[in-house]
């Protein structure tokens, strides 16, 4: 007899760990399946985000800002420093080990909830009148195919993404990588080649940057962050250049050849013309695609659609009753923050509750220096709609703090209804931008008007009077330009 679960949890990325414990918190038996092992062959909680994405990267973001600030900015602070050295080894251990403990920290909170997490591949056999049956295999037997099938009346899939690869240019995450190789280099290239002006190639293409290494980005699509506010991505795009890193647009990539120790990229640049860019590596960062493969969906009625997503309802519901899907493998944007969000929405559906996401009010971070974030729309977006809207800029280079820690970059954009002072959209570049936005996603949610930030008290001197003073600019009234 097979063992039996109110909720299984199929992955135990950002999504799939917090549903697991919110289903549990709320008086399930919970059972998480999860497969993903190290370098070193030991499984491990946290999935892509843990492991290879979100907080390796971040660790490294950090380190890779303080060897520059140490290099080339604490002399501005009366600090001066000389010969300056990269240990690099020691660098790339400093971030496996907060890894290992965000990935150790979730194991606890495994134990302190009683979710059983079953070690191994998830994949669906059939339905029963008890449940749903899940075969959970290759796991820790001493063959590696040790399974067992269980039950679960209500199942979530949370089985995340996998870097898109190029056709025909295989990833070593060696010479060719895609972002897990990325965050591993044993040294720092000379020249670095990134494919991709997304999220992930602006992010570890800094980090390789700061450390030494000439990069080129290559972007297929005809405008830089065409996703964002347009003033923001001309500022992203003036200070990334001032930075050193020399950013193409509107480019076609053609014939890719890699040997042992170099990678030749044969292009077309926006105007035509044929480019050949010759690297020492190369990183892949063209997106992602869903981790819907050998699930054995088809066993209880579902099926992915052509680019391997399932298909939900507002509320992540599939077709097939008491089986969800969160996160990556859904519609909606590839972030962890809305992938935690839908597991606790999900596991609080299971529980008959009514709760709500308004995907608008998800934030959007790119963690580069200065930083991006933005939340609700962008104006060209307004404008294509035919919303009347008005707007207030703030710059940081007026704001105290920001001079004070040498981080005076950037700006904050308030997008307002013409009519009625709703905020529709706050964009951010600059330092904390991550921080910052989190008061106008608050502002959004309990749909504010640009005035009502206006009016809030906030801390001075800090980088927040700069969401004040862009609120202000909104009805013309900013007090500090």
């Amino acid at each position: 007899m097979s063992k039996e679960f109110d909720v299984v949890v199929i992955g135990a990325g950002p999504g799939g760990y917090i549903a697991a414990i919110r289903a549990a918190q709320l008086g399930k038996s919970v059972a998480c399946i999860e497969k993903w092992k190290n370098p070193a062959g030991a499984l491990k909680l946290g999935g892509t985000c843990l492991n290879v994405g979100c907080i390796p990267s971040k660790a490294l973001l950090a380190s890779s800002e303080e060897f520059e600030n140490a290099q080339h900015h604490l002399a501005d602070h009366g600090i001066n420093v000389s010969d300056v050295k990269l240990d690099l080894t020691k660098m790339l251990s400093r971030k496996e080990g907060i890894v290992e403990k965000m990935t150790k920290g979730i194991e606890f909170l495994f134990r302190k909830n009683k979710i059983t997490w079953l070690k191994g591949h998830g994949k669906f056999t059939g339905k029963t009148d008890a449940g749903v049956q899940i075969e959970v295999s290759g796991g820790e037997g001493a063959d590696g195919t040790s399974s067992e099938v269980v039950t679960a009346k209500n199942v979530i899939i949370a089985t995340g993404s996998k870097a898109r690869h190029l056709p025909n240019v295989p990833v070593d995450n060696k010479i060719v990588s895609d972002n897990e190789g990325a965050l591993s280099f044993d040294t720092v290239p000379k020249k670095l080649a990134v494919i991709g002006a997304g999220v992930v190639g602006l992010e570890l293409g800094s980090v390789w940057r700061r450390l030494g290494a000439e990069v080129t980005v290559l972007e297929a699509l005809p405008e830089f962050l065409g996703a964002a506010d347009q003033a923001l991505a001309r500022e992203a795009a003036k200070q990334f250049k001032k930075q050193g890193l020399d950013i193409h647009v509107g480019v076609k990539v053609g014939e890719v050849t890699a040997t042992d120790n170099s990678v030749t990229l044969n292009y077309t640049d926006k105007d035509g013309n044929a480019q050949t860019l010759e690297a020492d590596r190369l990183i892949v960062s063209i997106g992602r695609v869903p981790n819907t493969d050998n699930l054995g969906l088809e066993a209880i009625g579902l099926k992915a659609d052509e680019r391997g997503f399932i298909d939900v309802d507002d509320h992540c519901a599939t077709a097939v009753p008491n089986v969800y899907a969160i996160g990556d493998v859904v519609r909606g944007p590839m972030l962890a923050h809305k992938a935690e969000d839908e597991g606790v929405l999900v596991a609080e559906i299971i529980d008959g509750q009514k709760p709500h996401i308004d995907y608008n009010c998800i934030p959007w971070v790119i963690y580069t220096e200065p930083e991006i974030a933005w939340v609700g729309k962008t104006e060209q977006q307004l404008k294509a709609e035919g919303r009347e809207v008005k707007t207030g800029q703030f710059p940081f280079m007026a704001n105290g703090r920001a001079l004070g820690i040498n981080k005076a970059d950037g700006f904050v954009k308030m997008i307002a209804d013409a009519k009625t002072d709703e905020l529709l959209g706050v964009h951010i570049i600059s330092a904390n931008a991550s921080d910052l936005i989190a008061e106008a996603v608050v502002a959004m949610e309990f749909k504010a008007a640009s005035e009502d930030i206006g009016r809030i008290c906030h801390p001075h001197p800090s980088l927040s009077e700069v969401m004040r003073e862009a609120a202000l600019a909104v009805d013309k009234r900013a007090l500090n330009m």
